[in-house]
């Protein structure tokens, strides 16, 4: 009798076919820049200006010209005091100016001595005189005009996903709005007459439901409108109806549990009638069964939501979605790094066991630098995943011995 299974695909394939079914959402938005946080640039952004807009000092000090200190203990004096925000007269010959870090250098004037290199000496009138405990070169503690970003410089190129310093650079350059990708739709559900919320009685039986709140908040990380259909009736009838009701309101439907070949449910004949549907195995440990397809939209025969069905044990959804729909749901926000940074690090343990697919272990960084392994590493422990700090990516069929190089995915990398 033939294996009615699907055949295992490496965790790049099945990748690859997601990336190459999803586009980028079309609908855009322009908002002002404080509000774009998380978002995803739709357009690039070029400067309004140089930066700095002019040259300005590094440091608080004395600008005057370099040619005027001939030997260490000149004397100056001062002529002009020029803080940030004030543009200063043209620096007479012979004398400093006091200026004050980020204010616009004197014409005239072609170098900076910090303060803490100067001394300032009173005098009977004027501002006073400064000597200068300091060798001077043109040009020291300037900060020259254009010299960060030039006028008219792509600053932010689209596909930029937009976090704090982006937010402050597109400010520094004078973009007062963005125009960025509408936020992805998901809708969320899960189906099993077992699961109950946290609060209510837990039945023999029953599991409360850990994964609603798991993908609810990476969905809401990654800057996600969440449609939240809650707990669904195990039946055949109430599936169907929360799979349209989602394809009406989503762009992409995403559920736990009920994905494994030859497991009785009613998620994969719902998604069959509403649409299509393919089962996937994947080679990785934890996840395996993923389910990927569409639904059709109730009011448009050519229209669909994007169906998704992840395993149901909480570490196996969790890995699975860090590994395989953060990147889709970042390719639909138009995004240009879709996929997770990992480092080379030392593992302080020993793996002696290979297995056929490829792992993800459950690892923290200790203070020596290197990698310690969470000693139950069950798809149902959750706890692993709150202890450890990232994913040790362990090619199929491969030991390592403490010591050795392994590939390190923080966490920072997958859940945002």
């Amino acid at each position: 009798m033939s294996d009615p299974r699907p055949p295992l695909q490496s965790l790049d394939e099945a990748l690859g076919r997601l990336l190459d079914a999803v586009q980028p959402l079309a609908h855009t938005q322009t908002l002002p820049t404080q509000e774009a946080l998380g978002r995803v640039l739709a357009q690039e952004v070029r400067s309004l200006l140089d930066v700095p807009p002019a040259d300005n000092t590094s440091m608080d000090g004395y600008a005057l010209r370099a040619a005027d200190v001939s030997t260490l203990g000149t004397i100056l004096p001062v002529s002009q005091r020029v803080p940030a925000g004030v543009v200063g007269l043209e620096l007479a010959l012979g004398t400093a100016a006091r200026i004050f870090t980020g204010a616009q250098i004197p014409l005239g004037a072609d170098a900076v001595v910090m303060q803490e290199q100067c001394e300032a000496l009173p005098a009977a009138e004027g501002l006073g005189q400064v000597r200068v405990n300091a060798s001077v070169t043109a040009g020291q503690w300037i900060r020259r005009r254009g010299e960060d970003v030039a006028q008219g410089a792509v600053v932010l190129p689209a596909g930029t996903r937009l976090d704090a310093a982006a937010l402050g650079l597109a400010a520094t350059v004078g973009a007062a709005q963005l125009t960025v990708r509408s936020r992805p739709r998901v809708a969320l559900f899960s189906t099993g007459d077992e699961l109950v919320m946290p609060g209510e009685p837990l039945k023999p039986g029953a599991i409360y439901n850990s994964n609603r709140f798991t993908l609810r908040a990476l969905l809401q990380g990654l800057g996600c409108e969440v449609i939240d259909l809650g707990i669904v009736p195990d039946r055949l009838d109430a599936t169907r109806a929360a799979l349209r009701d989602a394809a009406a309101q989503a762009d992409l439907i995403i559920t736990s549990g009920g994905v494994s070949v030859g497991e009785e449910d009613h998620l994969r004949p719902a998604v069959q009638a509403e649409g299509r549907l393919d089962l996937w195995q994947i080679a990785i440990k934890p996840g395996k069964p993923l389910a990927f397809g569409e639904v059709r939209r109730p009011a448009s025969a050519d229209e669909k939501a994007w169906f998704i069905g992840l395993p149901g044990n909480p570490v196996s959804s969790l890995v699975t979605f860090m590994l395989l729909v953060r990147p889709v749901i970042l390719r639909l926000q138009g995004a240009r790094q879709l996929t997770p940074r990992a480092y080379q690090l030392r593992a302080d343990f020993d793996w002696p066991r290979a297995d056929r697919r490829r792992e993800f272990l459950r690892v923290r960084l200790n203070e020596q630098g290197g990698l310690d392994l969470f000693a139950n590493q069950s798809s149902g422990v959750l706890s692993s995943a709150v202890w450890a700090d990232g994913l040790l990516d362990n090619p199929a069929g491969q030991t390592f011995s403490q010591g050795q190089s392994v590939r390190f995915i923080p966490f920072s990398e997958l859940l945002s």
